[in-house]
């Protein structure tokens, strides 16, 4: 049998259960953006990196509202949220360049939402090879660059930091 030792996951598995049941609203509350890994805030969405990627860039544009479905989400703030996500696109074209760019929202969790109750937009970066025998064999994501490295990347391009 192999072992994958993680044991940055432990925040996360520790906590899982005594947070107000909402990481999002968690992380905005944290008073601490580097710590909580987000790159920006505007006036209705925050962008934030993925804590889990599938690749370095991986994004999540959220709105401040605490909604779970898109239709709730006023027109300012999905506006806002379009551009963000446009933003970042040029962002992660200009630091990855990545043969592809994924943009995603899964709403509710028998569609897949890992955050169910508070709606957000993945923008991530794709190369053709991407998902190699790491991951297809192996279930095992390796990634290229430290969170923190990426954090910095992003935050200088968007000009915030």
């Amino acid at each position: 049998m192999d072992y994958l030792w993680t044991p940055w996951r432990y925040a996360y598995v520790s906590t899982a259960g005594k947070t107000s049941d909402c990481i999002f609203c968690d992380l905005l509350a944290a008073g601490d953006d580097a710590q909580s890994r987000i790159v920006h805030r505007a006036r209705h969405c925050f962008i934030i990196l993925n804590t889990y990627p599938y690749n370095p860039g991986h994004v999540m544009v959220v709105p401040y509202a605490h909604l779970d479905q898109l239709q709730k989400l006023p027109a300012e703030a999905a506006h806002e949220m379009m551009d963000l996500v446009q933003r970042m696109e040029t962002v992660l074209r200009q630091l990855y360049k990545p043969d592809g760019v994924n943009l995603g929202m899964n709403i509710g969790r028998s569609a897949g939402a890992g955050v169910a109750g508070h709606i957000h937009m993945h923008v991530l970066p794709r190369w053709t090879a991407d998902a190699n025998f790491m991951t297809v064999i192996g279930e095992t994501r390796v990634l290229p660059e430290s969170a923190e490295t990426t954090y910095a990347k992003i935050k200088g391009a968007l000009g915030v930091g």
